[in-house]
Order: structure tokens, then C-alpha cells, then sequence
């Protein structure tokens, strides 16, 4: 034991030893003294105000202010992505400006980019204006005269009409009317001309020929520019339309609908002269607006190009300000209110730097008095830290999507880097699949410094972010693949020639036993002659459910010896003597008996029946075993093994609750009385301080609930955990199942043919079910499924997962969206 406890600590093993530490600041080093601790980012601050709401706070006006300057940037940020503009990511070299300086530097490029918007927007519209009513005029003279000339063509038969009947005045219809401009003028024939979006043109004609009964005539025709929206900024295909209608009444009407559709009316006159006049004076307008459009836009742009090359420099600054005086408002006034009280927890070797930090800050604050840094007991549980790299940093997120480890509690990541990817690998053994994975992950490892810069989509990110892992997961599915032999379900001779040989002409054929052994083992892996075999099946599911079994018990034995080791470290010996005791006994009666009974099985070539035994163990534990006897003395180390096992659930359940009971009752034997407070001791004891002790009743019955369903949970889990490890088999076996399918089915059926065109459908069928099925899907299966051994059968034997994470004040880790 003095050897175990002489062994250098691993880094990753137990988190970092964290300190709890008060620093009183002067007023005047307040704002750089959180600064720079914000460049180190190294202590996480404790918030003492947490009963007050953030308008009750001290530095409530910058926390605004800052805010407001957010808001105008990011108005700055959407102008530039409108105006198709890339902002510079680089920050400028600008000499460095106080943010009050800023502020006012925003203020007035806020102001003049609104005024420039504002002027934009009316020219544009008198623009669109004008565009809309030049097509009007263009398409309504259109109108005009194919009316006037379709009128010419029937005058003569209309003037017969006409002279024949003394009323026609009274009853010639709307269009004879308007074909004869002497009667539209005595009937008061008018039109109005417009223009109106073309996905309202269908509504828009029918509700006018119900409101005016049918009495009027609708022409239209499509616009010949699109034009700009400026609500949505987009092109939009308009109709040109002209109604006539008799009466003021339908006039009325029909202006009411042209409003209710957004339609856009403009006068145009009947006269030809007129409206020439009219178009030339409209075209000479036009080209004035897009004169000044254009003058207004180049302006608008050269201010929003000055404000991008600086907008991400004015981004870090707001948003580091923004940063800082959030932090001082998790700060107390002191009782001289000129000093600011501040408590927080730091990773011992990090006190060094902090020290070194705050005493810059009172240099360039010019502080006459310095900042106090000292270290406080603490009561709470310390925040949990990993100092962790690009490659540990996801294996240990995939610990603590679980839970996030308790303070020096032992770190399963350690173990998951190698077990992880492993268990995949059994699910997902082929080493032409993981080959194609380790493209995959080399590709991602190569563009590392590139795409770490750039910002991903979500599925590509988690894909960057476990890089490594798939790293791993890759390099051992080859492995696994060699061992099963399968690449792409096909077995290969790398190794040197098969152990047997057939005794037929073909095995698959064969009405006896398939294959005969005539030389040496295959030297690596699964003999390729197994393949095709009629035993192929009964042989590859005895060794890869054999193989779960062994690999499932020593992951959970891991797991209960990491329990030894947390409870060496935090000094519990009742958890060592009650608890990791009785579970390496039961386990290992059990089902490490069981594993041992398979490597004496695979070792000495019997043909003993493993079910039988395990079963009768319970059953008929004095009876012989006969021919399932695997080595002298089996009956009796099986009685003795199933005594162990009887004994140790009541070893766990019963002893640790009566002993802590007792330990309880001599500990508080007279403790009505206690230690008088000194002045000494809490003056510097704030009211919201961590150092505020309380003690925790003992509830007898609520710890011995605990322990009961802490003790069955174990004894049913070790059945139902082992028996969980099948999925390994069960994984392992669909794989190699739907490989085998898709290739002999698919690829080789397809081969089958002379048509190059069936090879080629099927190559590419082929090429379609590996990549999405088996490289995606089954990927994503064996992922889950390695996840759910590591996170439910192995970490529940010893991990707690109760923590909480060293959260540090930080510059490096506020986000880009940060308000």
C-alpha cells in the first residue's frame, strides 16, 4: 500500500486541488484587477448578491450601457450582411479607446447610418413610385389605343345603331360605350389605371366584378421591369391593370378594393400628347433618382466598409466590458464602502498567477493601497477540474454527459480512452469499414487548424469535436476486423494458410462434419476456412458471446477496484471493509467463476456444458457434475463459491449502517457544547461567505434505505449487467450478418451478370448500403451502445457523477452571441 501511494498522480485521474480564497479590492483596482484575472482565467468567482434581482445591483448603469453599445453593433453587423458585405475577421490595429469614447463613436455612426437608411428608403420609394407609374402609362397607352382602333373597325355598324335607336344613350352597354368617346362622355364612362402584385391580380379581378356587379371592363398585362421591395428586399413580378366602370358610386368601389390590395393607382390622361409629356418629364426623373440612389449607396457602403474593418475589434471590447462588470456586480461592498469584497474558488497552481495578476492591476490603477489575496476554509464541495487537451477533451465530455465527476473523485475518462473505442470495435469489428473510418478521421485531424476557426454546422461540429475518438474507434475496428478476419464480410489468408482443410468437396456441402484440422492454428484471428463452413455460425456465436462475457466481467471488476481506490483516498475504510469487499466476492463467485470455467473450456478442448453447470450450481449444488467436470475439485470449489456469494449480500447490507450509527452517536456525545467564536476568526466572514458551517442530522432509517437499495441494486445489477454485455455478441454478429448480405446478395449477384450496366447498378447499391447503412447507422448503434456500457454497467460500480464543473471567469469562453 505505501507503494501505491508513493506513485506520481495522473494528471487526469483525480481533478485538480482547488482553494477557496477572498480578495478584498480597492475601489480604484477593482476594473483592472477583474480584468486581468479575465485574461487568466484561472478563478471562478462566487456570486454574494444572489438575493438581489440585476437592477438592485452596483454596476447596474454599465451593465446597460454596455448592453445598448451590443445592440447598436450588432445593428451595425445586420446592416453590413444586408449591404452583402463581409465584416473584417481580423481586428484592427487601432490604438486602444476608452469605452466612453466608444460609446460616443457608436452613437454617431448609428445616427448617420439611420439617417442614410431613412433618405434611401424615401428615394426608393419615390423611385419604385415613378418606375410603377412610367409602365402604367406605357401599358395603359397600350390599352388606349387597341381600344381606339378596335373602335374604328365596328363605327360604322355602331353609328347605324345608333341613329336607329333615339334611347341608346340609356341602353348601350359598357363597351359600346367606351368604343364611342362622344357617348363616354355624355354616359361618363371613366377608367382607373394601376398596378398590382401578381399573386393578387386572380382575387383582386373578381372581387371588383362583384362589387360592381359585372359592370366593368378589367385589362391587364404583365410589367415589363420587376421591381424592388424594400420591405423584403426582394424582386417582385407586378400586373399592369386598367378597369373601366360608369359612375361614381363604382368609382368609390373600386378605389376602396385598389387600397384593401395594396394596389397602386396613377393618373393617366386620355389625351396622346399628354401623356408623351407626361412619360418624358417621368424618364427624366428616373434617371435623376438612380443618379442619386447610386451616390447615396457608394456613400452608405464606404461607412459601413470603415465600421466592418473595426467591428470586430468594438465586438470583444463591448462584450469583455460587458464580461468584467457582471463579475463585479457578483462583488460586495465592504462595510468603509471602499473596497470591494470578492470570494471564489482557484486551482492551487494558480494562486501564483493570480497574485501576479492582481499585483499588475494595482500598479497601473496606481493604488496606494494593494489587493488582500488569502485563502478560507470552505464548507461546499469544490468545482471539479480537468486540465484536458484537444485529444483528452472528448473522451471526457462523453464522462460528463453523464455526470460530472464529484471533487478528486477518481475520472473514468482515464479508462474510457482505451475502453470506449475498444468495446465499439468488438460491435464493430471489419477492418474494411474501419479503414474507411480512419480516412474519415484523418481527414478531419488534417483540417484541424482550419475548421477549428471556422464556424460549423451542429452534426459537423460534433463530428470535429470527437475526431480523436473516431481516431481510436478506427484503429481498433481494424484490429477487431484482423481478429474476426472480415474485410467487407470477406475473409482473407494474411496471416499464412488455413489450419483445416474440407473433408468433402465443398464444406458448405458437406453432410458430415465440414472441416478437418491438419496443421498448426491459424497464427492471428479467426481461420478464414470457417467462412462459408456449415459450422461457421454455431462456432463465430460461441466466441463472441464467450468473448462478451470475458470482456463484460473484467470491465465491472475494473470498476469495483477504482471503488477501492476513491475509498483509500477519501479515507473511508467502512467502504473498503462493507462495501468493495462483499462486491469482489459475489461478483467473481459468480460470474468470475463463470469466465473461468470458459478459458479451461477454450484452453482444455472440452465439451462440457457451461448452462448445465452454472444452472445446477444453484439448483443441485452436492450433486456431481459427471462429464461437465472441467478440472479436480470442481464440485467442491462451486459450494464454496455460492456460500461466498450468500454471505456477502448480507455483508454489504447490515454492518456500514449500524457502525456509522454508532460512530454517530460517541462523535455527538456532549455536543451541546462547542467552541466560542473569536473576532479573530470571522471578521472577515461575510454573510452569504461558504464558510458558514452546518451540520447534518443523522436519519438512521434514511441510511439504511440507501444502503438496502445500494446492496440489491449491486446483486441484481451483476446478473443484469453481465447478461447487458451480450449486446457485443449481438452487434457484433448483425454487422458481419448485414455485410455478408449486402455483399453476396448485392455485389456478387450482380457480378453475376455480363451487363455492365447491372455491375455498375449494383456496385453502386453496393457502395450506397456501406456508406449510409454500415458506416452511418452502425456506427451510430455500436456509438450508443458502447456509451450505455460505459455510462450504466461499468461507472456505476464507483462513479458518483454528483460535481460540478470549474466554471472560471474567462475572456476565452464568452461566445460570439454574448449579449
Amino acid at each position: 500500500m505505501e507503494y501505491i501511494d508513493n506513485l506520481p498522480p495522473m494528471d487526469l485521474m483525480r481533478s485538480e486541488k482547488m482553494t477557496f480564497v477572498q480578495l478584498i479590492i480597492p475601489v480604484e483596482s477593482a476594473h483592472p484587477a477583474i480584468t486581468y484575472l479575465g485574461q487568466l482565467g484561472l478563478l471562478q468567482f462566487r456570486d454574494l448578491n444572489a438575493d438581489k434581482s440585476p437592477f438592485q445591483r452596483t454596476f447596474v448603469n454599465q451593465v446597460k450601457r454596455c448592453a445598448e453599445m451590443s445592440r447598436k453593433l450588432r445593428f451595425f453587423k445586420d446592416q453590413i450582411q444586408k449591404a452583402g458585405m463581409l465584416s473584417s475577421p481580423r481586428p484592427a490595429s487601432q490604438p486602444d479607446i476608452e469605452l466612453e469614447e466608444l460609446e460616443i463613436q457608436l452613437a454617431e455612426h448609428e445616427h448617420e447610418l439611420i439617417e442614410m437608411n431613412g433618405n434611401s428608403e424615401k428615394l426608393r420609394q419615390s423611385y419604385n413610385e415613378l418606375l410603377e407609374f412610367k409602365m402604367v402609362l406605357q401599358k395603359a397607352s397600350d390599352f388606349l389605343v387597341s381600344s381606339r382602333s378596335h373602335t374604328t373597325a365596328q363605327e360604322t355598324e355602331l353609328s347605324e345603331h345608333v341613329y336607329s335607336n333615339d334611347n341608346y344613350t340609356d341602353t348601350a352597354s359598357l363597351l359600346e360605350q367606351e368604343m364611342q368617346p362622344e357617348l363616354s362622355n355624355q354616359s361618363g364612362v371613366r377608367f382607373i389605371s394601376g398596378i398590382i402584385c401578381k399573386s393578387k391580380v386572380l382575387q383582386f379581378e373578381r372581387m371588383l366584378f362583384r362589387a360592381t356587379r359585372g359592370n366593368m371592363l378589367f385589362h391587364q398585362g404583365v410589367a415589363d421591369e420587376e421591381i424592388l421591395d424594400p420591405s423584403s428586399n426582394e424582386m417582385v413580378e407586378k400586373i399592369v391593370f386598367v378597369v373601366f366602370f360608369s359612375g361614381e358610386q363604382a368609382r368609390s368601389k373600386i378605389l376602396k378594393i385598389c387600397e384593401a390590395f395594396g394596389a397602386n393607382c396613377y393618373p393617366v390622361p386620355e389625351d396622346m400628347t399628354k401623356r408623351r409629356q407626361i412619360t418624358r418629364e417621368v424618364l427624366s426623373r428616373l434617371s435623376e433618382l438612380e443618379t442619386t440612389l447610386d451616390v447615396g449607396l457608394r456613400h452608405r457602403d464606404k461607412a459601413l466598409t470603415s465600421i466592418g474593418f473595426h467591428l470586430t475589434k468594438w465586438m470583444n471590447m463591448v462584450r469583455r466590458e460587458k464580461a468584467v462588470y457582471d463579475t463585479l456586480n457578483m462583488l460586495n461592498f465592504d462595510v468603509t464602502k471602499k473596497c470591494l469584497v470578492g470570494e471564489g474558488w482557484c486551482p492551487i497552481f494558480a494562486k501564483i498567477k493570480i497574485q501576479e495578476a492582481l499585483q499588475r492591476a494595482t500598479m497601473d490603477s496606481n493604488s496606494q493601497v494593494g489587493i488582500i489575496f488569502h485563502v478560507m476554509d470552505a464548507v461546499d464541495s469544490p468545482p471539479t477540474y480537468f486540465r484536458t487537451n484537444c485529444f483528452t477533451n472528448a473522451y471526457q465530455e462523453i464522462v460528463d454527459a453523464y455526470g460530472v465527476a464529484k471533487y478528486q473523485e477518481v475520472n473514468p475518462a482515464v479508462y474510457t480512452i482505451v475502453t470506449f473505442p475498444f468495446l465499439f470495435a468488438v460491435m464493430f469489428g471489419d477492418w474494411g469499414h474501419g479503414i474507411c473510418l480512419l480516412l474519415g478521421a484523418l481527414v478531419l485531424i488534417s483540417k484541424e487548424s482550419k475548421l477549428s476557426s471556422q464556424k460549423l454546422g451542429s452534426f459537423m461540429e460534433m463530428l470535429f469535436g470527437g475526431r480523436y475518438v473516431l481516431l481510436l474507434m478506427s484503429i481498433f475496428s481494424i484490429y477487431c476486423g484482423l481478429i474476426y478476419n472480415e474485410f467487407f464480410s470477406v475473409p482473407f489468408h494474411i496471416f499464412g494458410g488455413s489450419a483445416y482443410k474440407c473433408r468433402d468437396a465443398s464444406c458448405s456441402d458437406a453432410q458430415t462434419v465440414g472441416l478437418i484440422k491438419y496443421s498448426d492454428p491459424y497464427p492471428f484471428g479467426v481461420d478464414p476456412s470457417w467462412r462459408g463452413s456449415r459450422s461457421e455460425l454455431p462456432f463465430l456465436n460461441s466466441l463472441k458471446m464467450k468473448m462478451s462475457i470475458l470482456l463484460g466481467v473484467v470491465q465491472m471488476n475494473l470498476g469495483i477496484i477504482l471503488s477501492y481506490f476513491n475509498a483509500r483516498f477519501f479515507n473511508s475504510s467502512l467502504d473498503i471493509k462493507y462495501q468493495f469487499v462483499p462486491q469482489v466476492i459475489f461478483l467473481n463467485s459468480l460470474f468470475g467463476y463463470l469466465s473461468l470455467l470458459v478459458v479451461v473450456k477454450w484452453c482444455t478442448g472440452s465439451q462440457a456444458d457451461l448452462y448445465h453447470v452454472m444452472i445446477y450450481m444453484f439448483l443441485s449444488p452436492f450433486e456431481p457434475l459427471g462429464e461437465n467436470q472441467l478440472f479436480w475439485g470442481q464440485s467442491v470449489l462451486q459450494v464454496i463459491l455460492l456460500l461466498l456469494a450468500l454471505v456477502a449480500v448480507p455483508w454489504m447490507l447490515f454492518p456500514k449502517p449500524f457502525i456509522l450509527k454508532r460512530l454517530h452517536t460517541e462523535r455527538f456525545q456532549g455536543g451541546t457544547y462547542g467552541l466560542l467564536g473569536t473576532s479573530e476568526v470571522d471578521i472577515y466572514e461575510e454573510p452569504d461567505s461558504a464558510r458558514q458551517h452546518h451540520h447534518e442530522e443523522f436519519n438512521f432509517s434514511e441510511v439504511f434505505v440507501h444502503q438496502m437499495i445500494h446492496s440489491i441494486e449491486f446483486v441484481l445489477g451483476a446478473v443484469s449487467n453481465t447478461a447487458s454485455y451480450l449486446r457485443l455478441w449481438a452487434l457484433s454478429l448483425a454487422h458481419s450478418e448485414l455485410s455478408t448480405v449486402f455483399y453476396e446478395k448485392v455485389l456478387l449477384l450482380a457480378w453475376g451478370y455480363d451487363s455492365l450496366v447491372i455491375r455498375l447498378i449494383g456496385l453502386s447499391v453496393f457502395a450506397f448500403a456501406t456508406t449510409f447503412i454500415l458506416l452511418m447507422m452502425e456506427t451510430l448503434s455500436a456509438f450508443l451502445h458502447a456509451l450505455r456500457l460505459h455510462w450504466v454497467e461499468f461507472q456505476n460500480k464507483f462513479y458518483h457523477g454528483d460535481g460540478y464543473k470549474f466554471n472560471p471567469f474567462s475572456f476565452a469562453s464568452l461566445a460570439d452571441d454574448d449579449d
